[in-house]
C-alpha cells in the first residue's frame, strides 16, 4: 500500500536552530539600547543631587529646601519652583558643634548639594532664592 520513500540525510536542522539565534544575538541589544530611552523621561525627572531618603522639605515663596538623611549623612539642596532665569541661589547645612558647609552662586534650577557628617547630631538647613529664604530650625535630633 505505501511505498516507503528513501530520506537523503543531511544537516538541515542547524540552518534553521542558526536563524533564530541570530536574529535574537541581533535584536536583543537593539531592544537593551531602547529601554534606557524610554523610561529616561520619568528617570531624569525624579532625579535629585541627593543620596538617602527624604527628612524634610520646607517650600516657600520661590523654591524649596529638600534635606535628605542617610545613616551617617545629611545632604541638602535649594530648588527653584521655576526654573530658567539665572538667578541668585544658595544652599547652607550646618551640623550641630561642625562648620557650616554652603553653596551660593548663580543658577538656574538648583543650588547644592551640599553634604555633612551627622551620625547621631542634630543639623540646620537654610535656603534662599533671590531674597527669599527659609530655615529649618535644629531638625534630626
Amino acid at each position: 500500500m505505501f511505498e516507503e520513500t528513501a530520506v537523503p540525510a543531511g544537516p538541515k536542522a542547524p540552518a534553521r536552530r542558526r536563524r533564530p539565534f541570530l536574529v535574537r544575538l541581533l535584536v536583543l541589544p537593539l531592544l537593551a539600547g531602547l529601554v534606557p530611552l524610554l523610561g529616561a523621561t520619568a528617570t531624569a525627572q525624579a532625579a535629585t543631587a541627593c543620596t538617602g531618603r527624604p527628612a524634610k522639605t520646607v517650600g516657600f515663596s520661590t523654591g524649596e529646601l529638600r534635606v535628605y538623611k542617610s545613616r551617617a549623612h545629611v545632604c541638602a539642596v535649594t530648588v527653584a519652583k521655576k526654573p530658567g532665569k539665572r538667578r541668585t541661589m544658595s544652599v547652607t547645612l550646618q551640623p550641630r558643634g561642625g562648620r557650616t558647609v554652603s553653596d551660593k552662586g548663580s543658577y538656574t534650577r538648583l543650588a547644592g548639594p551640599v553634604t555633612v557628617n551627622a551620625l547621631n547630631r542634630c543639623v540646620r538647613a537654610t535656603g534662599a532664592i533671590g531674597k527669599k529664604s527659609v530655615s529649618t530650625g535644629w531638625i534630626l535630633c
